[in-house]
């Protein structure tokens, strides 16, 4: 059950950010393995002025910062799959692979309560994280 937060620094109209939205979580479903019901992503826009980026970027504007909280036990390949997806998803869009940085927050089972306020590790979460 990740969390995923994508931050960008222009506008998009709506439908493109329902599809940049289904895009990132696309690659989360791929690479970790997750019921793809399992949905829980935000996007924040940005003014730019508001959210700093690297001066070394050629279009900052199309600077994304894409942060997925995760139940801990995913290995570094199923992470790197997840960096592949994301930046080919993230294609269509025009966001260059140099402008996204992407941020994996690994958090123990206990440290999450879901379903009424129980510990995600005394439940049966339907999926295997160890991926």
């Amino acid at each position: 059950m990740p969390t995923t937060q994508i931050e960008v620094r222009r506008e998009y109209s709506e439908a493109e950010e329902v599809a940049l939205i289904d895009a990132v979580h696309e690659a989360v479903v791929t690479a970790f393995q997750i019921p793809p019901q399992d949905k829980d992503v935000r996007l924040v826009v940005h003014a730019p002025h508001r959210f700093a980026c690297s001066p070394r970027l050629t279009q900052p504007e199309y600077f994304t910062l894409v942060t997925i909280d995760c139940f801990a036990g995913r290995s570094l390949e199923a992470k790197r799959i997840l960096y592949t997806e994301i930046i080919a998803n993230l294609k269509p869009f025009n966001i260059p692979p140099d402008h996204v940085t992407i941020l994996v927050r690994d958090h123990p089972t206990q440290n999450w309560g879901l379903r009424g306020g129980h510990p995600a590790s005394d439940l049966d979460l339907g999926f295997n994280i160890n991926v």
